[in-house]
């Protein structure tokens, strides 16, 4: 079994970019504890399961760049959400 890591890290990285950039809102009323991430990070693997492997990439029944990428968004938002 061979892991392509471009894919993984190239979406690690973009997600990872665009979760330092969301940004609260004082006035909002909303509120995301932990067990939301949870639920979307669940969502993703569903996801990326269902889109399936990038063409040729045959390490993974999923989507791994498109599951690295929410990974990157809420690792993102938790380590320097704003």
């Amino acid at each position: 079994m061979l892991l392509y890591i471009g894919p993984t890290l190239f979406g690690f990285l973009m997600g990872f970019i665009l979760g330092t950039r969301i940004k609260n809102n004082p006035e909002s009323k909303i509120n995301f504890p932990i067990s939301s991430y949870l639920v979307v990070v669940l969502v993703a693997l569903f996801m990326a399961w269902q889109i399936g492997p990038f063409p040729y990439y045959t390490d993974l029944p999923l989507a791994s760049g498109f599951l690295a990428a929410i990974i990157g968004i809420v690792a993102g938002k938790i380590i320097f959400g704003r």
